[in-house]
């Protein structure tokens, strides 16, 4: 891969899940990385080793505080916009947490990139901006999107406000519709969740919806390593979109046997909730056309499946689980 040591890197949710991968990956390709995060679920101990790293600083505040990102942002080349809700259902059930988190954060974002002349935007959107289409796999292309979680809504804002600034204030954008990231330091997601269900009671596991559903799963380093692939191999737009993720899926039930599996656990009885949907929002079926990043010539190395396994079990080596 080739790479630049000359770019001032902010990353925004910079302790979370994604983001503290993403500054571990940038400081070891010698940039020089400002890290963002208000800590609503990111972590001080993910970002903690490398405060003593010569090119990493790290700020705890808010996206929603414009005057303090403005100061923040100064002399940085490129934004990795990471930070938002992570809490879909949360989300839906108070709406005001995706409009402040994903929409106004990300207006602000916008706002100190042009206030300060920073010229280049990583955002991480969502594969929730489609919605439930008809055509699968789905290209970028499909449409109407029509988003069935506020969460979705509000990365479709984002989107929209995105490729207008791109248009009109000269902000170049790559926009990454992210499958379902998975790895070490994930604090919510089906696997997740298995984990913590199956410590309580690993004779059962309960299972939201009908268990039916199948969705791309890919590890948390490929996810940085597509994003910045297309980030230095793509520079001829003033913005565009991009499918994240992998071809190949895995059915929900499919993720409580590997779960059950890499727990030593056998004879696990699977209980189903019922409907299609695992929650009000729930898209059940996550089917990407992966196309364009692969003509870009980058695609993912590791299949669905064994990005779950792998997740799993790095999820059962954390201590804190």
């Amino acid at each position: 891969m080739v790479t630049t040591n000359d770019s001032r890197f902010l990353v925004t949710g910079a302790a979370g899940f994604i983001g503290s991968h993403m500054v571990e990956l940038l400081l070891s390709q010698g940039h020089v990385v400002t890290g963002y995060d208000n800590l609503s679920s990111g972590r001080q101990e993910w970002v903690d080793p490398l405060l003593k790293h010569p090119d990493f600083q790290f700020h705890k505040a808010d996206l929603l505080d414009l005057n303090t990102l403005i100061q923040v942002m100064q002399g940085h080349d490129v934004v990795i916009h990471l930070g938002a809700n992570t809490d879909i259902p949360g989300g839906n059930s108070n709406p005001q947490i995706d409009l402040d988190n994903c929409t106004i954060a990300t207006y602000n974002v916008l706002q100190a990139m042009r206030q300060n002349g920073t010229r280049n935007l990583l955002f991480a959107s969502s594969s929730c901006v489609y919605g439930e289409v008809e055509i699968l796999p789905t290209p970028e292309s499909v449409g109407p999107m029509l988003p069935i979680s506020l969460y979705g809504a509000g990365k479709m804002a984002c989107e929209g406000l995105i490729s207008a600034y791109s248009h009109l204030f000269g902000i170049q954008a790559w926009m990454f519709r992210f499958g379902n990231v998975v790895g070490a330091r994930m604090g919510h997601g089906v696997i997740y969740d298995f984990i913590a269900k199956l410590k309580r009671n690993p004779e059962e596991l309960e299972i939201l919806g009908d268990g039916q559903g199948e969705k791309n799963f890919f590890l948390v380093e490929e996810c940085i390593d597509g994003m910045l692939y297309a980030y230095r191999n793509l520079k001829q737009k003033p913005f565009d979109v991009y499918n994240l993720g992998v071809e190949s899926t895995t059915k929900i039930t499919a993720i409580g046997q590997i779960v059950a599996e890499e727990m030593g656990l056998k004879d696990v009885k699977f209980r189903t909730t019922g409907g299609r949907q695992g929650w009000p929002g729930d898209v059940p079926n996550v089917i990407y056309d992966v196309g364009k990043m692969s003509r870009l010539g980058w695609t993912a190395k590791h299949s669905s499946s064994e990005a779950v396994r792998t997740a799993a079990r790095r999820l059962l080596d954390q201590q804190s689980l």
